[in-house]
Order: C-alpha cells, then structure tokens, then sequence
C-alpha cells in the first residue's frame, strides 16, 4: 500500500481527535519556520527549506506523536528540556495522552533552522 502523497492525505486519514492534534503541531511549525516547504518524506509529513534541506517531520502513531528533528545539536541546544521526550538519538516523541508542548516545539524549530542555515547549500 502506498504511503500518502500529501500531507492533506496523510491528516484526512487520521482519526479527528488525533488530526486535530497533527493540524496544531502543524501550524505550531509553520510559524516558527513560515518559509519552509512542506512535502512527505518517509511517508510523513516534513518541512524543508527553500533549498530543500530537512528540516524536521512529525508523525502519529498508535501511543504517540513524534517529531523527528534529525539533529544532534538540536539535543545539545535544548538538552533538559527535550530530554523526557527523547527517544534514540534525535527523535521526540509525546504521549498521546498529553499536550504537546508547543513552546518546545517553536524552539526545536528554530534551533533546526539555525542549524541548517549555519551549512550553507551542502
């Protein structure tokens, strides 16, 4: 079965209470990077730059939501507070049975951004 082609198609096949959630961390992303490029990779939706470079991705499961930052220097920026949301090297994940936090998020985002932004167009 193939994966979604959009990001439309990856929220409208999620259950409404959990869309819901995906559409806020959406629009969470989004203002903190309004340039960013959204497309699916790896059959989620993601935000890249204008030149293409990953940014980050977030996804539901059954348990959780995860954002997937890809950075090791996202988690040396952030350290205590990504922590209890760190699962493997650079992957956050929230529990499905409480809120994301937003502001987390924002930062995450912008720590990314600056990131990216620091290796030019490699």
């Amino acid at each position: 079965m193939a994966g979604p082609a959009t990001v439309e198609e990856y929220l409208a096949a999620l259950p409404a209470d959990r869309r819901a959630v995906m559409e806020h961390l959406r629009r969470t992303i989004r203002a903190a990077a309004p340039d960013a490029i959204e497309s699916i990779a790896y059959s989620m939706p993601a935000f890249r730059t204008q030149r293409g470079q990953f940014l980050v991705s977030y996804a539901a499961y059954k348990r959780h939501y995860s954002v997937f930052p890809a950075s090791a220097t996202l988690v040396a920026a952030l350290g205590d507070e990504v922590t209890p949301f760190l699962a493997g090297k650079a992957t956050l994940q929230f529990p499905m049975t409480g809120a994301i936090p937003t502001a987390l998020v924002t930062e995450l985002v912008k720590v990314r951004l600056a990131d990216v932004g620091d290796r030019g167009d490699r």
